[in-house]
Formats: structure tokens, sequence, C-alpha cells
């Protein structure tokens, strides 16, 4: 499908077309973004628009979710391309607020999650889970779907927000899609665009190594030789790892062999660009 998608940046024509959607029966679905839309974006929405029959797509940068030091200024920002792409596969309504839309003078209040919001990433970026579940939780009140869908790419944030709908209660399903890679394994992400061409040479080599950990832990209840060994590899090719290890897929807690499925997750700098992937273990 092409041609222009429709636009609304304030909370009261957003809700009367989903109220219109609902009044004729039809389910709606919800890809929150930060915009700069790439491949693995306009897959979350067609698994959305699979799902049901209106999908919509936010564009928000939130600011709640960086702190002073980290790129909200620099974060990649293409609207008219946003929209373009959108269109392109079909999507019905994109919300995108400004910033006073969505925090407005006054806002005072935030969600801190606990449970898979405990290390990994936050302890790197402490800052960083109370904004991605206070955005999540005002935009599933504020479109109200039925699913949202994220990308297994960000696991972790993908585990806090279903334990978010879990835990408040919310009415709708999180879906998580597969993580959607380049033809060399890297996984897409908006912020690859900050890669020099050498560094971006070198930045599959993140999936090859947590592969590797993965596949050496198999089965294994010590898997501290095969991350050490993983930590090392990334160091070699110029890495600085943040974190490289093995968890429980399902609670993000440390994980045992026997205690079912695990996920490998790690962060590391290449250059001034931070890379996160994942890998079922």
């Amino acid at each position: 499908m092409s041609g222009a998608v429709s636009v609304v940046r304030s909370l009261g024509p957003l809700r009367a077309q989903v109220r219109a959607w609902r009044t004729a029966g039809e389910s709606v679905a919800l890809v929150p973004t930060m915009g700069a839309l790439h491949r693995g974006h306009l897959e979350l929405m067609q698994l959305a628009m699979a799902r049901c029959r209106r999908a919509v797509a936010s564009i928000f940068v939130n600011p709640a979710q960086f702190s002073p030091h980290e790129d909200f200024d620099r974060y990649p920002r293409d609207e008219a391309g946003d929209l373009a792409k959108l269109a392109s596969v079909g999507c019905d309504l994109v919300w995108a607020p400004d910033r006073f839309e969505m925090y407005p003078e006054g806002f005072a209040t935030r969600i801190v999650p606990g449970g898979a919001a405990e290390g990994l990433e936050s302890d790197f970026r402490p800052h960083f889970f109370a904004g991605v579940a206070t955005v999540c939780c005002k935009l599933f009140t504020q479109v109200g779907p039925d699913i949202a869908v994220f990308g297994e790419k960000d696991y972790q944030q993908l585990a806090v927000v279903r334990q978010l709908v879990g835990d408040l209660n919310l009415p709708l399903e999180i879906v998580g899609a597969e993580t959607v890679r380049e033809a060399d394994g890297l996984a897409m992400s908006s912020r690859n665009a900050y890669l020099t061409a050498e560094e971006r040479r070198i930045a599959p080599l993140l999936h090859r190594t947590i592969a590797d950990v993965a596949r050496a832990a198999a089965g294994r209840a010590d898997v501290a030789g095969p991350v050490a060994e993983g930590k090392a590899a990334l160091e070699a090719a110029g890495f600085k790892v943040d974190y490289l290890e093995v968890r429980n897929a399902a609670t993000l807690r440390p994980a045992a062999p026997d205690a079912g499925p695990r996920r490998v997750l790690a962060a590391a700098w290449l250059g001034k660009t931070r890379l996160i992937d994942n890998v079922a273990a």
C-alpha cells in the first residue's frame, strides 16, 4: 500500500480515531518507536497488521530514557522519511506527540520497575527503564491497543514491558518479534548510523561472539569460561564491553541449565557507538 499516512499530534484526535475503530468492531495494534525507522521497524509493523485490523505507530524520542551525557540531541531523526516508510507498508495512523504533549508542564509521575529491570542495562544506565516504563504506560493508555509489538533486539526492554503489563493488569498483549539482522548478522538499530566504515566492518563480531558463547554454554552449569572467552574476543577486536552474560530467558536472573531457556545478552561500545544484542542459549 502507498500514499500518505495520517498523523496525529494531540491526544483528542488520537482517541477519537481509536474510538471510531472500536465502534466499528476493529482491533488495534501499536508499534512504539523513536523514529529513524529501518527494515526491522517495518517488519514489526507488518506483524502488527497481520494480528490486528488497524495498526498505529508511535514516533517519540523519549527524553526520560536518556541521561544528560547520552545522545538525546543527536539521536537520528527523519520524520518525513519515517512517514513515507510507514505509508509504504500500510500503517493506518502515526501518533507523533511533541515533548510537551507527552510531558506537560507539571508532569511529576514516573514508573520505577524492578524484577527484569534489575542489572544488565540498569548497571550502566540506571535511569533507562524508569523512562521506558513510564512512556510505554502512557502510550498504552493513550492508544488503548489490543497488542503492542516490540523487537527482541532490546530483549531486556521487552521483558520489562511484559512485566509492567502483567504487574499493572494493563489490558493488552505484548508481542515479541525476532531480531532483524543485516546480511552479516549485525542487529538492525537506528544507532548503527553512528558507526564509521571501519567500525561497521567490525560490528558483526558482536553477534558472532555471543552466538559462540551460547553454543559453548549449552548444558553447562558453569558458564564463566565461555563468557570470559567471549569478552576477551570482543576486547581484542576493539570493543569496550559493558556486559556479556547468560541469563534465564524469562526472568533475566542468572541462569542454571536446568531452569528453562537461557539467553546470552551483551552490550559493548565500538568507538562512540553502543551496540546491544542477544541470542537464545
